[in-house]
């Protein structure tokens, strides 16, 4: 062998480690974070929980993502520990198809049909297509498409490159001598677990062995403790992923490791106990990608049927190990782990921020109900709820911080430009509100009281504010276009209000009907209100205008208000005369 065979092999290797990630991201990409949301919405029971894993595996061609993100669905509280055991088990299955896909480069046939099947004649195709959709294609979604078939084409070239790369070496003595000595079944184990473990993919080393079976200095006895290896090694990802995440994450991963460890010890004492009974005739045969392919699939399968039953067990030995303390408090809003799915992590944030909706709407109802009456439950309220306001806003700014130097596509982009506007503005909403708490218990304090008419006329005032803060954050929760352009009419109309609730307590202070502190308390609380709508306001212009790709806010309100805009005047024509003082 060569220094150019061994240059094409580290090329080869290369090129095959960079294809199958590259493959898994423009899945992860195309998706958009469904295949997360459907494991996290679907394994209400055990059975359906391996079939998902499974699925989701061999669709993103990585098990070691579905483990890692089954550590932060436990440590976000999103699932229990007990559904995620299933999610596991087939995450394990679902990771063999890469061999079987792999096992194509053995295709020998005469056939032109059956020969169409080998990757060195679709690949070149295949690359050819996805450079094709990725270069001329505007469209996200073909992109991604093209992504795809870029990187499985270049995982296949790599593989071929690999294959042919070690040929060469199946007439090397010295070569079959070093494969013979993994026909020890721990030093083969150790040498399948060390190989995963650094590269953190088990498909990946799976691959790399199918490779080295060209040389035809593989047989059953060096590849089966290699293969069982692997399995082990591939919860490296997920051990590592759990530090840091809480007690139940944790487990999650001793529950992975512990799957795995087992499933290699009774698969080990099976075969090897069958071999010493039976002398198995075919424990020497030389292995190809196919055999490798098959022992790989038919372990994970054994493993799960086998252990499947024993899941209760699984989990009470995490918890055995690791154990429950007093200490253990987790207010972490949501996993760090999921930063590896950017469209998935962005969900995530949505659900949140939504909550965050809620909680300042919340919020404002309950300082309106203060302005009719003082209550020191509501005062408490109000103050434990801005406090939570304030750890949301923070935590989730912090996190999108984080996503936005992830490689996000457009659609994520423009999703993750709302999340910022939608939180920043629920933010000050929930500030506005604290405005008027203040104002109302200095009044309460102090027994100042407004005269009936102001009391009227901020009533008024205060159902319009009720209103557009009720529509602007269920616009914001459903993403509808249609109830964010009901908007602007009612912020115009409560600018309005504000203007005449001015003027005429400005003639009640000149006819002494009122102190000029009781004015100054007034004035406050329409200042608060008014600004709580310009904010209500932003929240509609961010749904509207990031829906069709564009910021323009001072274009759009001086085309949305202009008097040659029909529905706008009808719209506000109607709360005119709906919050109308007489």
């Amino acid at each position: 062998m060569s220094i150019f065979n061994i240059l094409s092999l580290v090329g080869g290797l290369a090129m095959f480690l960079f294809g199958m990630n590259y493959m898994g991201t423009s899945l992860e990409k195309l998706g958009g974070g469904k295949f997360e949301s459907v494991l996290e919405k679907m394994t209400d029971n055990r059975i359906k929980g391996v079939l998902l894993g499974a699925g989701v595996t061999a669709i993103i061609q990585s098990s070691s993502a579905v483990t890692v993100m089954a550590v932060g669905f436990v440590n976000s509280s999103i699932m229990s520990l007990h559904q995620v055991i299933g999610i596991i088990m087939g995450a394990n299955i679902g990771t063999t198809i890469t061999g079987w896909i792999l096992s194509l480069t053995n295709i020998e046939s005469t056939n032109i049909f059956v020969s169409l099947l080998k990757p060195s004649s679709f690949t070149p195709v295949m690359a050819l297509a996805g450079i094709v959709m990725y270069m001329a294609s505007k469209n996200e979604k073909k992109k991604d498409i093209g992504s795809i078939l870029l990187g499985f084409a270049i995982l296949m070239f790599g593989m071929e490159t690999m294959s042919t790369a070690v040929a060469p070496l199946k007439d090397v003595p010295q070569f079959t001598g070093i494969l013979t000595m993994f026909s020890n079944p721990i030093l083969g184990v150790l040498t399948g677990a060390l190989l995963t473990a650094v590269i953190q993919s088990s498909s990946a080393s799976v691959g790399i062995l199918q490779a080295l079976a060209v040389t035809g200095s593989i047989n059953v006895a060096s590849a089966f403790p290699i293969i069982l290896g692997q399995n082990i090694g591939t919860c490296v990802t997920a051990i590592i992923s759990s530090i840091g995440t809480n007690k139940n994450a944790k487990r999650t991963a001793v529950v992975h490791l512990a799957f795995n460890t087992i499933g290699v010890i009774l698969a080990m004492i099976l075969f090897y106990g069958a071999n010493a009974v039976f002398h198995l005739p075919f424990i020497q045969d030389t292995v190809n990608a196919t055999y490798i392919a098959v022992i790989h699939t038919a372990f994970n399968i054994f493993s799960t049927v086998v252990l499947f039953p024993f899941a209760k067990q699984l989990e009470k030995l995490a918890h055995l190990i690791i154990k429950d303390t007093n200490e253990e408090n987790n207010d972490t809003l949501i996993d760090q782990k999921f930063l590896m799915t950017p469209s998935y992590a962005i969900d995530k944030v949505k659900q949140r921020c939504d909550s965050m909706g809620v909680l300042a709407k919340e919020n404002i109802y309950l300082c309106l109900d203060l302005i009719k009456k003082y209550s020191h439950n509501g005062d408490e309220q109000i103050s434990k709820n801005e406090k939570e306001l304030d750890r949301l806003e923070d935590e989730l700014e912090t996190y999108l911080v984080k996503i936005s130097s992830m490689n996000l596509s457009i659609d994520d982009s423009i999703k993750l430009s709302k999340l910022s506007h939608g939180i920043s503005n629920f933010e000050r909403i929930g500030d506005y509100g604290v405005n008027i708490l203040k104002i109302k218990r200095r009044m309460h304090q102090n027994k100042v009281h407004f005269t009936p008419d102001a009391n009227r006329e901020l009533e008024i005032m205060s159902k319009a504010v009720g209103e557009i803060v009720d529509k602007s954050i269920a616009a914001f929760i459903a993403d509808d276009e249609r109830l964010a352009a009901e908007i602007e009419p009612l912020e115009q109309v409560i600018n309005n209000l504000k203007a005449e609730l001015r003027a005429r307590h400005s003639k009640r202070l000149q006819d002494n009907e009122c102190t000029i502190e009781n004015g100054m308390l007034f004035f406050d609380i329409i200042n608060s209100f008014e600004r709580i709508a310009d904010h209500c306001s932003n929240l509609a212009v961010c749904i509207i205008e990031l829906s069709n790709r564009s910021y323009q806010t001072h274009t759009y309100l001086k085309g949305v208000k202009s008097h040659k805009n029909q529905g706008f005047m009808e719209m506000f024509r109607d709360y005119l005369q709906k919050y109308r003082i007489e």
